[in-house]
């Protein structure tokens, strides 16, 4: 059974890349009145507490969300703040929302999310957290969830693919999931976050899914200096096929904004 438990990092600066990106696709997509499927392969709890012994142990939430807030990287009016701010108005300031939250707080009625989780505390803890919001939790592999379920209903939707990388064939796999879900469902947004650590064991993924050509392919990544002593992450990426239209400039915003923030390492 894995052991990653995202607690310990949650609200990290790979989560505010990581999320704001995705917010503000969401936010692109449902600005139209077509419904759409969100789909997520790898869950996690969904709501964390950065109070938590296992966050203030790490101290990776002080160094990323809220020194991000703190210094304006997302300006108000942005979908992630937005999501943020109203799951934190149920559940308390210091509460951080993980990607199957903000979705489901940005997604309207009509729309569809299905989310998977593996590990089973993060399961019953995703169940409790997801239980107000109109959406669909399995305790299954997430690429088996998501190969069943595409080409979904609607078929104008988004898939976050967000493995912690324990399992290090991810690496090696990842390219060949995306080619078969991309033909499955090919006017799917396809979301691919990865972990930047030193030595680089990111490249020949990234090597491999770029040669495959894939439609609409946006490549975005930032660096960090690590969090704390020792930490091997040093920065994010993520890698979007049929990304939505204006995704590599609002990358380039935030990038921006990073840099003036001195987040850049």
């Amino acid at each position: 059974m894995l052991s990653y438990q995202h607690i310990y990092h949650a609200g990290n600066p790979a989560d505010v890349h990581k999320h704001a990106l995705l917010c503000w696709m969401l936010g692109y997509m449902t600005a139209k009145p077509k419904p759409m499927t969100y789909l997520e392969t790898h869950a996690g709890r969904g709501l964390y507490d950065l109070d938590a012994p296992e966050a203030r142990r790490t101290g990776e939430a002080a160094a990323g969300v809220s020194r991000a807030l703190d210094a304006g990287v997302v300006n108000p009016e942005h979908p992630y703040r937005a999501a943020l701010s109203a799951v934190r108005a149920a559940h308390g300031g210091r509460a951080y929302a993980g990607s199957p939250l903000l979705a489901a707080t940005l997604l309207r009625q009509g729309d569809r999310a299905e989310l998977a989780e593996l590990h089973p505390q993060e399961h019953a803890a995703l169940a409790h957290a997801m239980s107000p919001h109109d959406v669909r939790v399995h305790r299954r592999d997430g690429f088996d969830m998501v190969h069943s379920l595409c080409p979904p209903t609607p078929r104008r939707g988004l898939m976050l693919i967000d493995p912690s990388y324990e399992v290090k064939a991810d690496y090696d796999t990842i390219p060949g999931q995306i080619a078969r879900l991309n033909r499955k469902w090919n006017v799917g947004v396809i979301c691919l976050w990865y972990p930047i650590l030193t030595g680089a064991p990111h490249g020949p993924m990234l090597t491999a899914l770029e040669a495959l050509g894939l439609p609409g392919a946006v490549r975005h990544e930032l660096r960090f200096p690590p969090v704390r002593a020792g930490h091997r992450m040093v920065g994010s990426g993520l890698f979007v096929v049929n990304a939505p239209y204006g995704l590599a400039a609002e990358a380039a915003r935030l990038a921006a904004r990073w840099r003036d923030a001195g987040f850049a390492a």
